[in-house]
Formats: structure tokens, sequence, C-alpha cells
């Protein structure tokens, strides 16, 4: 434990990237929760280095919502994934009876960059119509993925369900250019995939999983492999080039 101490938490944090990048799995076997304030019960901190040791590669935490509230243990979910070696995708909760722009902008300064070793693209999380109609809600949406994109240089992931893609969104295929996360438990062997995109990237496939390290229920996902090496795209270039 001294000699841990010594070495400071900046040289601790790189050592742990590091050895995550020797380990990440091949492009279909990477899996991870994902978590919010909830998964903080009672205050209790998640612990990180427990959830990369049980096999989970990734995690995506709720980063913001709306235009006024920011995830109290996103800082430091953040800090310690990075320092456990858990590659980071961070989500906003879409709040679509307020302006995009303010939202992505809200979203873009709190995420602390989403360009570094083991970031993830950003996340939307499409889940609330806000009472738009589906037309309303195509142009929110674009004006809000168009705007996070020019904030963070990463092309945004779609989070959403197919019931609500199909309805809300009227079925709409203009987004198939972003990564598909689609939550669908219904236990089949894949989720359903609305809006014409022709593969899903990640599949909440429960909201009732358990994880060592996280207190209580926590949703589970998996990575398809559609995006390619999830070193690559999880922002691991020395691990994306070996071919491993």
């Amino acid at each position: 434990m001294v000699r841990r101490k010594k070495l400071g938490l900046a040289a601790f944090a790189v050592a742990s990237i590091l050895t995550a990048m020797s380990t990440a799995p091949a492009a279909a076997d990477a899996g991870g929760p994902d978590v919010s304030s909830w998964q903080h019960l009672d205050g209790r901190m998640i612990n990180w280095f427990e959830v990369r040791a049980s096999g989970n590669h990734f995690a995506m935490v709720k980063a913001t919502e709306g235009v006024n509230y920011v995830n109290p243990y996103f800082v430091p979910d953040s800090l310690l994934m990075r320092a456990a070696g858990v590659a980071r995708g961070t989500y906003h909760y879409a709040r679509p009876n307020l302006l995009p722009e303010a939202q992505a902008a809200l979203y873009a300064a709190t995420v602390l960059g989403q360009n570094g070793p083991l970031d993830l693209p950003p996340v939307l999380d499409l889940e609330d119509s806000g009472g738009l109609p589906a037309p309303a809600l195509i142009d929110w949406t674009h004006r809000y993925l168009n705007t996070v994109q020019a904030l963070t240089g990463r092309v945004p992931i779609i989070y959403t369900y197919p019931r609500f893609w199909q309805t809300a969104m009227a079925d709409s295929d203009e987004f198939t250019r972003y990564p598909l996360w689609i939550a669908d438990y219904r236990g089949n062997d894949g989720p359903e995939v609305p809006g014409g995109w022709p593969a899903w990237t990640f599949w909440q496939y429960t909201d009732s999983g358990s994880v060592p390290g996280i207190a209580g229920g926590t949703d589970l996902n998996v990575y398809s492999g559609a995006q390619g090496d999830f070193g690559r795209f999880a922002n691991m270039p020395s691990l994306g080039s070996s071919g491993s």
C-alpha cells in the first residue's frame, strides 16, 4: 500500500490504462453496466476496480439531464473508472421540451472531454418525447446531435428502445449514420432494431443485472462489434492497430 501511494494517482491511472489496453476483449466480447446516481445506494461509491476485475470492460455513466442537472457522482465515477481501466461512455438524458443546443452545451462542458484514452463516443439517451410530435422531435434530435458532434469532435451514439423510436420518432431512418444502443429486455437472441439501422452497436439486454462492486441492481450491456475493434472504438489506438 505504501508503494502504491508513492506512485501517485496519475502514474497509477496511466499504468491501469495500459493494462486495460493489453487485456481488452475481442470485438464482440465486451460487456458492461450503465450507471447513474441510483447505483450509489446510501451514497456508497462504486468499486470500479472490482467492476473491472469481474470482467466488465466498459460502463456507460449518466452525465447530465435537461439544462440544469449534473449527476453528482459523475466526476468521481469518471476518475475512478480511468484509474481502474474501465472504458467510459457518458450519456445525456434528453428533455426535448427544452432547447437542444443548451442541453448539448451542458453535456459537453461536463464530460471532461470525450477523446482521451478509454473514452467511448458521447451518447444521447432519447426515451422521452417532451410532448413533441414526431417531425419536431426528429428536428430536435438532429440539432442536438449536430451540436454535440461539433463540441466533442466525435459522432454520437443514440440510445433508445424499439417502441419509442417506432412511435415518437415515426420509425425515422434519418439517423442510421449514428451507432445505435438499443434497450430490449425480451430475452431474445438479439434486440429488435428499428429505424432502418443495419445493425445495433450496444444492446442493453436487462435492467435487473448484478455486478460486483455496484450496490443494488444495474442495467447490463454488450457490444456487438458493429464499429469494429473495441479497443479502437474506445480510443485505444495502440491496441486497435495491433490487430488483436
